[in-house]
């Protein structure tokens, strides 16, 4: 037998308040029909003040423990995947640990911005595969709306706040790809791309959060070519490819990057979880929405095989391979 990390239940919170692209009309020159031809994005969704990245995580570890029909008290460990902290330290992870009443265990926090809900998972399935924990409750959650230059037009109508959560489950398989659980991960990063994708400020330069900063074209051109061959690569160490893959459930970040990553995997849209025309980009809490929200469509069913990637500053990316 063979030991997997296996998903037990899913969840997710938005904030109450929607963000239209026409919002954006007047603020900067952009319009409705600019942001959805480049990006897909319809709309998006912002925290209300004093609502932090804690809040929203707890939100959706508590969905997905009533998913999984499982209480705190039964978890050995949290990860939240986040680039917008509540505060320098403590960690989100432990805040979360204290909102949900955790008082057992251990969590902590994971940084690789975009691709970190993949980095976290690929931390879960290692924890799990190692004996230290049994179950795992992985979260991706930011309030991007806090670090957003508002008079940059060509970033601001792209972002928005949530949280997803996966909770895994140590479960026996039989070592074939036929398992459910997790199958392969597959991460990687180089720290030469950093001036494509950053914040401009932090605690030992500014002293402050700074704006975020983007090369949208160089990110696109790197995004395509990486997030397909971390897919291919995380799929090939379990004998698979992408005829096998029921669903993609990629980083939301940009439907163009979107569709040209499936059409390299030679997956057809009709197998692609999208759901970036609501949500705008969340950064590490994208895949755990849309896994939340597949499901919650019909899309996502038990024994459907997935293949999730990301991309995100660093650069960072990866895949994770699971069977739901």
């Amino acid at each position: 037998m063979t030991m997997r990390a296996v998903v037990k239940g899913v969840g997710h919170y938005l904030p109450t308040r929607v963000v239209p692209n026409s919002e954006f009309e007047g603020k900067v020159e952009t319009s409705d029909e600019w942001i959805r031809a480049r990006t897909g994005i319809e709309r998006r969704h912002f925290a209300a003040d004093g609502e932090t990245t804690s809040d929203l995580a707890a939100h959706a570890a508590r969905a997905a423990l009533v998913d999984a029909g499982l209480e705190p008290a039964d978890l050995d460990a949290i990860i939240v995947a986040t680039s917008t902290p509540d505060l320098t330290f403590p960690s989100v992870a432990t805040m979360v640990q204290a909102k949900i009443g955790m008082t057992n265990g251990f969590a902590f926090d994971v940084q690789a911005v975009c691709a970190g809900f993949v980095f976290a998972l690929a931390n879960a399935n290692a924890l799990i595969l190692s004996g230290q924990a049994r179950r795992v409750l992985v979260i991706g959650a930011e309030t991007f709306s806090r670090i957003l230059d508002f008079e940059d037009r060509s970033t601001c109508v792209l972002f928005g706040d949530g949280a997803g959560a996966l909770l895994l489950e140590a479960g026996e398989g039989q070592g074939t790809n036929a398992d459910r659980g997790i199958l392969a991960t597959d991460l990687h990063s180089d720290g030469s791309y950093r001036d494509l994708l950053y914040v401009d400020g932090g605690v030992s330069t500014t002293g402050a959060a700074g704006h975020l900063r983007m090369q949208g074209n160089q990110i696109f051109r790197q995004a395509v070519e990486k997030l397909t061959e971390t897919a291919h690569a995380a799929l090939d160490k379990v004998a698979l490819n992408g005829s096998d893959v029921d669903w993609i459930v990629p980083h939301q970040a940009n439907i163009r990057i979107i569709e040209g990553t499936a059409k390299r995997m030679q997956v057809p849209m009709e197998r692609v979880v999208v759901t970036v025309q609501d949500h705008g980009n969340t950064s590490a809490a994208s895949i755990p929405l849309a896994l939340s929200v597949g499901k919650a469509r019909g899309q996502i069913k038990q024994g459907d095989l997935l293949v999730t990637e990301a991309i995100g500053g660093g650069l960072a990316w990866g895949a994770v391979v699971l069977r739901w």
